[in-house]
């Protein structure tokens, strides 16, 4: 199983890790497009005015800038660590004891727009790039990433992939389709049906439903396994759309 995560805008700072080494991150064939990615933003940090412009920086996170300038030579710690916001506060993985952390491990990717899909306990730097910015120098960022993601999900070849991005971020790598996979939609119960939930809570349902699988560790291999585990663990889920879940909150 592969869970799929999308990124957080927002980042703790620093760490104590040694600086990022692109060939120790998780499906390493997306090094060249890493690579690209990388020297496209270092070259714009060079401008800080223009890249704080391109980046929709305010004042307030101009700062921002000198992290992607620093990207090959700072401070690195796991990506599960790195990210904050509603999401990643709620999965609060820096209190999952070591059994719990090494699920993570094992069946957590996150979605990052500079690294591609990188493992849960993966070490990155902080830095600023979203999903639809158009970076000077490269093609869009859908371009390119999308088939070569695609590739590296096959490659990897897991028996089932609950997909949790956002949508900006499951453009830039769909799921092959020729692995089983399922995208969770977060949805409220209304009095005419289901209704698609706010943001911020459907963030929050997904933090938590990573953390109880990660506390719980089971082994799914289907869509149908997803959806008896979260019955038997108190979490609503049914079968949406073709390819979809709704995870009722």
């Amino acid at each position: 199983m592969l869970v799929l995560l999308p990124p957080s805008e927002t980042k703790r700072p620093g760490g104590v890790g040694a600086p990022l080494r692109l060939d120790a991150l998780a499906m390493p064939s997306l090094r060249p497009q890493r690579d690209a990615v990388i020297d496209a933003l270092i070259a714009l940090s060079t401008d800080e005015d223009e890249a704080a412009r391109v980046l929709k920086l305010s004042a307030k996170r101009r700062h921002e800038v000198a992290d992607n300038a620093a990207l090959r030579t700072a401070p690195t710690m796991p990506a599960i660590d790195r990210y904050t916001g509603v999401l990643f506060d709620a999965l609060d993985a820096g209190s999952l004891d070591s059994a719990a952390r090494s699920w993570l491990s094992r069946h957590v990717a996150i979605h990052s727009a500079p690294f591609g899909p990188i493992g849960a306990l993966d070490h990155i730097p902080a830095y600023r790039l979203a999903a639809g910015t158009s970076v000077p120098g490269l093609p869009a960022l859908r371009r390119v990433w999308a088939d070569a993601v695609t590739t590296a999900l096959s490659a990897l070849a897991p028996s089932f992939v609950l997909d949790l991005r956002s949508e900006a971020y499951a453009a830039l790598g769909p799921v092959p389709s020729g692995v089983d996979g399922s995208y969770v939609r977060v949805v409220t119960a209304g009095g005419e049906g289901a209704v698609r939930a706010l943001n911020h809570f459907n963030k929050h349902a997904k933090g938590e439903l990573v953390r109880s699988l990660a506390m719980a560790a089971p082994r799914l291999d289907s869509v149908h396994d997803f959806i008896a585990w979260a019955d038997d663990s108190g979490w609503v889920v049914r079968e949406g759309a073709r390819g979809e879940t709704d995870l009722v909150v």
